[in-house]
């Protein structure tokens, strides 16, 4: 819920550590809510962890010990991430320029939001004013990150992802990672990730769908499009994670001490993309046939359709929010036929 405005936040349910309730599962709580079939039990606690804040930090920062100097701008967003991300940081080894850090829940310059422009660019400035690095954006309850890197170019996660796969992929040979249905196609044909062995799933969009895929195929890690990255085993425990996250980014560029983040960015094959389009629309005219097509391929169920023909790569997939159902557009596709005309 913090892609949401503020003050439309909820609270996601969960059991079987560390996954989150999925459509089914919810559905269920709320028969047992609404048709009043909740049965006491005996039992349960409620138990305060002393420390648990110190207890947190340690164990992120202890992932990553940076050797080469990193100028890293935190960009909090007056959200949760606030209280670690700096300390967390330090700790690492990063030299940390803060930014927006202070709690509240008002969020007076910006919705704390990684993938809005307007914080993006908030996070450009700060790197060209200081000569950082990079920054490190994160939303306001801190479970997803976002990156500017060192010229001020924001790189969306679906890159961001993609750069961590393959270096991880070279310290886990023959690694399984789970991506949403919007993520670039390259995961697909990367010749880096193919060398290591590496294996792409790709799965429907949304926090919980992409944290169950990841756990029952145990995959090294899951990135899903918005930013909300679960890295397993010692290396996030399988949860989203922002500080995790961002430690993997530091993590990889400690091992490539020669480069900067745009070079390993630019490393990437080129792609022509469309920046994601979210109209709202009408279920029940979706409902009644109005499909996609696509090379006379025609289909009408939208709730997730992605398809790599020719050199073009369409993904669509749904969210909902206050505002109705919107369905998210994506088209991506590589540079040399557009060049060649074709």
């Amino acid at each position: 819920a913090s892609h949401n405005d503020n003050g439309w936040t909820g609270v996601k349910m969960g059991a079987q550590v560390p996954l989150t309730f999925g459509p089914d599962e919810i559905g269920r709580l709320k028969e047992i809510v609404l048709d009043g079939q909740g049965v006491a039990r005996p039992g349960g606690r409620v138990e305060r962890v002393e420390g648990f804040r110190e207890q947190y930090i340690q164990d992120v920062a202890s992932k990553v010990k940076l050797t080469r100097p990193l100028k890293v701008v935190a960009a909090c967003g007056n959200g949760t991430a606030g209280a670690f991300a700096p300390e967390a940081l330090r700790l690492m080894g990063a030299e940390v320029i803060e930014m927006d850090v202070d709690l509240d829940w008002t969020f007076p310059k910006y919705n704390p939001n990684p993938e809005d422009h307007v914080m993006l660019v908030a996070m450009a400035q700060k790197v060209k004013e200081t000569g950082a690095d990079l920054a490190l954006g994160f939303d306001g309850d801190g479970d997803r990150c976002g990156v500017v890197d060192n010229t001020g170019e924001e790189i969306f996660a679906d890159k961001i992802g993609l750069m961590l796969a393959r270096d991880l992929s070279a310290l886990h040979p023959e690694a399984v990672f789970v991506v949403d249905v919007k993520s670039t196609g390259l995961y697909k044909t990367d010749e880096v990730l193919k060398a290591n062995g590496a294996t792409t799933v790709y799965w429907k969009t949304g926090h919980s769908y992409i944290k169950r895929k990841t756990a029952e195929l145990g995959a090294l890690a899951g990135f899903e499009k918005s930013g909300h990255f679960f890295m397993a085993g010692d290396l996030g425990h399988g949860y989203d994670d922002g500080l995790v996250a961002a430690g993997a980014v530091l993590a990889m560029l400690d091992r490539n001490p020669g480069k900067k983040l745009s070079e390993l960015k630019a490393a990437l094959p080129d792609r022509l993309s469309v920046d994601p389009a979210s109209p709202y629309y009408d279920a029940d005219l979706l409902a009644r046939g109005i499909g996609v097509r696509f090379k006379g391929e025609e289909k009408t169920n939208v709730e997730e359709y992605c398809v790599s023909e020719g050199w073009v790569r369409l993904a669509l997939g749904n969210r909902v929010d206050r505002r109705g159902k919107a369905l998210t557009v994506k088209l991506q596709g590589p540079v040399e036929p557009f060049l060649k005309g074709e």
